[in-house]
């Protein structure tokens, strides 16, 4: 169906992370623990962005008694407050960088984040400056094990569904962001539980980047994804598989 080209290189980082499981956990309790604190509590029946950051978690086969601790840790004021702040510039070539953050310092994150993009040739822009570039969308990662595609596509659109892609082994399924908790809802319903879930940022026109940029464009990327207050990065780069060696 349509989009496949939005999602080629949110794909290919999606693989990049698994190989840096410490990180991504990381994050993850990171997301939980401001999930607790500024989505209402512990309780995920209450509190719908800790449900996501908890289903998140079992996707990424965090085990269960390290989520409760978490939760219980951020429920009893312990983890600091944080800030989420975002970030907006530019790569080589030109290419748009949406940098998504959750930090307990915001002086050295700034700092940090600043300093990734002028090692790598790039430059920080005002706030609201990939405005057009990106949109945000409720995005849902599931196995495709067990599903018929036309069914369940049908009731995918039926839940508010934009669109819905089936590959290889996994259904990315997207939907318009105030849809996002009733599709939420909807594969509750029918007791499907996503491997990963959000709100996203898609872009709305791609990039492509010259061969002789690409390396130095992937070393900004991984640099901001080791930064730990960085918890997201999107781009809009078109990958062409020859530059992947």
């Amino acid at each position: 169906m349509a989009g496949h080209s939005k999602w080629a290189n949110i794909k290919h980082r999606k693989g990049a992370q698994d190989a840096k499981r410490g990180k991504i956990f990381a994050k993850l309790i990171k997301e939980i623990t401001v999930a607790v604190k500024t989505g209402g509590g512990g309780d995920i029946d209450f509190n719908p962005r800790l449900r996501t950051a908890v289903q998140n978690a079992r996707g990424q086969n965090m085990p269960k008694d390290t989520i409760e601790r978490a939760i219980k840790k951020a429920a009893g004021g312990e983890g600091g407050d944080f800030l989420e702040p975002t970030f907006e510039g530019y790569g080589p070539d030109g290419v748009a960088i949406f940098v998504e953050t959750a930090t307990d310092n915001n002086t050295r994150t700034v700092g940090n984040v600043r300093s990734y993009f002028n090692k790598y040739n790039g430059s920080l822009g005002k706030d609201g400056c990939l405005e057009f570039i990106f949109e945000r969308k409720g995005v849902f990662l599931l196995s495709s094990e067990g599903l018929d595609e036309d069914e369940f596509t049908m009731e995918m659109i039926d839940g508010g569904a934009e669109d819905v892609e089936f590959e290889d082994e996994l259904v990315t399924v997207t939907t318009a962001m105030e849809d996002f908790g009733n599709l939420s809802k909807k594969l509750e319903e029918i007791k499907i539980e996503p491997k990963e879930s959000g709100l996203e940022r898609i872009p709305t026109t791609m990039k492509e980047i010259n061969e002789s940029n690409f390396s130095t464009f992937m070393k900004l990327i991984d640099a901001l994804e080791d930064d730990d207050d960085v918890q997201k990065v999107y781009h809009n780069v078109e990958f062409d598989e020859s530059f992947m060696g």
